[in-house]
């Protein structure tokens, strides 16, 4: 049997003294708990990546459903009468692989289309009818209350990867997706259909951006006719910080003048990914910082 080098076996012992240490105080709290958490990331026990997973795990287990959606009014969604070749351009400008299927309304959902099973009409062994029905796969409905931990649980036990979301009356409130939940975790998972590096406002809706952090507060005056003062800031992350007073965290609102702002990507260092939701009625905001 290989003996153990020495050297190895006293790096284990005083990794795994450091942790006992850091956890020594018991914590009362969550805030205590996080404290401790960063103040043994500060004296190098694991890395900045790693502390904002673990503060991400412990942030899931309190959120809702409701917190992360995706609104009825920004989901893409798909007619159950519609022909393939009315579908497939859908599917290709929106870069998803899952739709929900709806009838005369969108609280009508009838199942969820995967594009994969569209795709097999297109192929040559595929060209004798396409029949929505059988191709459908039963869709999900969830709660808006339900926690993401007990979903992201949920989701992999059934290996379903959307779900629909519905109100205490039963109408369709949204989505929500297994990215989704696993982005509160990792962070923002970005591939090609997300915005590009050099895009830093990205519209949705009339209502309804996401905004980059390191957007110049220059920039964001330009875009949505605002006047925020550049003075003491240069992005619009930093003047968000600002008006929070503390580090941000995933899930806080911050109201200014006609706008709101909620983070959705942040360590304990810095915002990366803002929302923007602007009021129904809301032209333009001339609001000096």
């Amino acid at each position: 049997m290989k003996e153990e080098q020495p050297g190895r076996a006293t790096g284990r012992r005083s990794w795994i003294e450091r942790l006992s240490h850091a956890l020594l105080g018991e914590p009362r709290d969550r805030e205590q708990l996080i404290s401790v958490l960063r103040d043994s990331q500060k004296r190098g026990l694991f890395d900045v990546d790693a502390q904002g997973m673990i503060e991400g795990v412990l942030q899931v287990a309190e959120m809702q459903v409701r917190d992360i959606m995706i609104p009825r009014s920004q989901m893409t969604v798909v007619s159950r009468d519609s022909a393939p070749e009315e579908l497939l351009p859908l599917m290709i400008e929106s870069g998803h692989s899952r739709f929900p299927v709806v009838g005369d309304s969108r609280d009508e959902v009838a199942g969820v289309l995967l594009a994969k099973d569209l795709l097999r009409y297109f192929s040559e062994q595929q060209r004798n009818g396409f029949l929505m029905r059988e191709v459908l796969r039963p869709a999900v409905f969830v709660p808006e209350s339900k926690r993401l931990n007990v979903l992201l649980k949920e989701f992999r036990a059934s290996r379903n990867h959307l779900a629909i979301v519905v109100d205490e009356y039963g109408g369709v409130a949204g989505m929500v997706t297994i990215e989704d939940v696993i982005e509160q975790i990792v962070g923002e998972i970005e591939d090609e259909h997300d915005i590009d590096e050099d895009t830093y406002i990205h519209k949705y809706s009339d209502t309804s951006y996401s905004v980059k952090a390191l957007t110049p507060i220059e920039e964001f005056n330009e875009y949505f006719h605002t006047a925020f003062s550049d003075g003491a800031f240069d992005t619009i992350g930093g003047l968000v910080t600002h008006e929070l007073g503390h580090l941000p965290k995933r899930g806080e609102v911050i109201p200014l003048g006609n706008m709101s702002f909620q983070v959705l990507n942040a360590d304990n260092r810095r915002v990366r990914l803002l929302k923007l939701m602007l009021a129904e009625n809301n032209d333009s905001v001339s609001t000096d910082r």
